[in-house]
């Protein structure tokens, strides 16, 4: 409210009630705002109050939910990585099965072309050693190394 209206409410007052009953209306109005101003309070305090121990109890469940996810989370976090350490381990060794095992095969493989190519030289330097033949022995000879 602004001066003239509140100056507009006094005058309509003082003209309805009178010069005189006009400081005992002022005085109740105060009383009755004091009044309604500690009911206000009263009331505030005494929500706050019940709601204190209901926040406690919420910040204290919520405390322990927050406790419990923690610990389940660590305790999953470390169930997986001793299960993917696991799975590692054992895809280590099998794959270390298998390179050795290839590694074996391409030995074996490796040693069994040097022998023939060996044979195959051997056959070729005595093809050239020994006199003409015909190409029948000569055939005949491969065939038979063939068949050794």
């Amino acid at each position: 409210m602004s001066g003239p209206e509140i100056f507009v409410i006094i005058i309509v007052a003082l003209l309805l009630f009178g010069a005189e009953k006009l400081p005992d209306i002022a005085k109740t109005i105060g009383k009755g705002m004091r009044d309604f101003k500690k009911a206000t309070d009263d009331i505030r305090r005494e929500i706050e109050t019940s709601t204190s121990d209901f926040r406690k109890d919420l910040t204290d469940v919520s405390e322990s939910i927050k406790t419990d996810v923690t610990s389940y989370s660590e305790k999953l976090k470390k169930d997986m990585n001793d299960v993917s350490d696991s799975i590692k381990n054992d895809m280590n060794d099998v794959t270390s099965d298998a390179r050795q095992s290839m590694n074996d095969m391409a030995s074996t493989i490796h040693q069994d072309a040097n022998e023939i190519k060996d044979n195959i030289n051997k056959d070729v330097n005595e093809t050239k050693e020994s006199p003409k033949t015909s190409s029948n022995d000569i055939s005949g000879s491969f065939y038979k190394e063939v068949a050794d």
